[in-house]
């Protein structure tokens, strides 16, 4: 088993208080692995670290056995490492089409002479973007509202949205935060068998979760944090079996 994503000993404080204390973990290439813990317990400062939003104090993050613990958040995009957030993101003047064409890799017109002289290879790039940008959208359900704003969606569409944007960066890794979070269960289900589709395309997937009979169905392994720190590891059954975690996070022993 290859290690894809590898945390070392990573660190993180805010105004004196340590949120992460020391991180270890790994994830393995072409698995959907499950991150949980209590509320409190760094999950979400442990993605904002690894995804370069907020750099660790100390440690390393290590993508496919290269060192991208100083490295910006766009390169790490770049490099295929992608991450959505629980609350969903967004331009609010913005349609459906126009934010996942905006997640495009190598946009033409971020160069100064193809924006300015509309070159032919720029063009087709566009074109070639925005067939993406319409693939992605179809694969999600969204077609329907391409030309709405994101402020017109449901919360479930957004979520799709912001699991659209991740695939519109061509990622080999997405650490989602909670994509699941007040969306009804029908949709729930249609999430969870998105993310099947793309891990079974060779997609690696680190997702937190609160749903624990979701990450039960969809993750192995699955990682518990605590207090900053990662507790343990292992298959569903196993973890949830743990003395440790059913004190740490189910509140006792059962």
């Amino acid at each position: 088993m290859k290690s894809l994503l590898e945390v070392k000993r990573v660190t993180r404080s805010f105004y004196g208080v340590k949120i992460l204390n020391g991180v270890d973990l790994t994830v393995i290439d072409g698995t959907i692995t499950g991150l949980i813990g209590p509320n409190g317990a760094g999950k979400s400062t442990l993605f904002n670290a690894v995804s370069g939003l907020f750099p660790p104090d100390g440690g390393q993050v290590l993508l496919d056995g290269t060192d991208i613990t100083g490295v910006s958040p766009r390169e790490r995009v770049e490099r295929g490492l992608v991450r959505t957030f629980q609350l969903a993101r967004g331009f609010p003047k913005l349609t459906v089409f126009q934010h996942l064409m905006l997640y495009g890799q190598r946009h033409p017109g971020e160069g100064l002479l193809a924006s300015l002289t509309g070159n032919r290879t720029a063009r087709r790039h566009e074109d070639e973007l925005a067939q993406e940008a319409l693939a992605v959208a179809a694969r999600l359900r969204l077609s329907h509202v391409l030309d709405n704003p994101v402020t017109a969606l449901s919360g479930g569409q957004k979520k799709l949205l912001e699991i659209g944007r991740a695939l519109m960066a061509k990622p080999r890794l997405i650490l989602l935060d909670e994509p699941m979070a007040g969306v009804n269960p029908t949709l729930t289900g249609e999430i969870a068998e998105h993310l099947r589709a793309l891990n079974a395309e060779g997609v690696t997937i680190c997702l937190i979760e609160h749903d624990m009979k979701l990450i039960g169905h969809l993750c192995d392994p699955v990682i518990v944090m605590a207090e900053g720190r990662r507790l343990t590891q292992g298959r569903f059954e196993e973890v949830v079996a743990d003395e440790r975690v059913q004190e740490a996070y189910l509140g006792g022993r059962h």
